[in-house]
């Protein structure tokens, strides 16, 4: 079956309301959600299925503010972003902002809290233990093979520094969607 090409052009629908193609930024958004998704479901041992209580209001206090609950919800944050940024699922431009608002704070909190829960897991006296283990020689023949790092080279960690490049992605869509609508409330299609 063959499928007429996406327009790149606004329209109006039979009741007057504006439609605005989806810009490409906001279509890469595939990769982007799948890869973070990935990421913090790692980072944080996030289980296939998390169960949020609903006892009572005051139930979520101690739920939103463990790290593992905060990546699950905004797991399923990019769950529904991936779904609004696949071709032909109708969304509006205000959705995509909110839900990129909303997903916002939980990664620039993830790779800090990620790095924590990491220190705060490991087993410093193994990991020392494994230092004294370290052969004299050994680590002379490295010393020389390892190049000295300019003081203004970052030294980030590679998969943080992703995870950054890929939450940015996120505000690449938000820009292009916002342009594309002219900052006004319109369907994307």
């Amino acid at each position: 079956m063959r499928t007429a090409p996406i327009s790149r052009v606004s329209r109006r629908t039979e009741d007057g309301v504006r439609t605005t193609p989806k810009p490409d930024e906001l279509l890469a958004l595939h990769d982007i959600t799948a890869e973070l998704f990935a990421t913090l479901k790692a980072w944080f041992e996030v289980d296939d299925r998390v169960t949020i209580s609903l006892t009572d209001i005051d139930s979520a206090v101690e739920e939103l503010g463990e790290p593992r609950m905060i990546a699950a919800m905004a797991m399923r944050k990019l769950q529904a972003l991936r779904l609004l940024a696949q071709p032909g699922v109708r969304t509006t431009t205000d959705v995509v902002v909110t839900i990129v608002q909303d997903l916002d704070r939980a990664l620039l909190q993830a790779p800090s809290m990620w790095l924590k829960r990491a220190a705060a897991t490991t087993d410093w006296d193994a990991e020392l233990a494994a230092l004294a283990d370290t052969d004299p020689a050994d680590e002379a023949v490295q010393e020389e093979q390892t190049p000295i790092a300019d003081e203004d080279v970052s030294e980030d960690d590679p998969a943080v520094t992703r995870f950054r490049e890929l939450h940015a992605g996120l505000h690449r869509a938000l820009r292009a969607v916002v342009a594309a609508s002219d900052g006004e409330i319109r369907i994307l299609e």
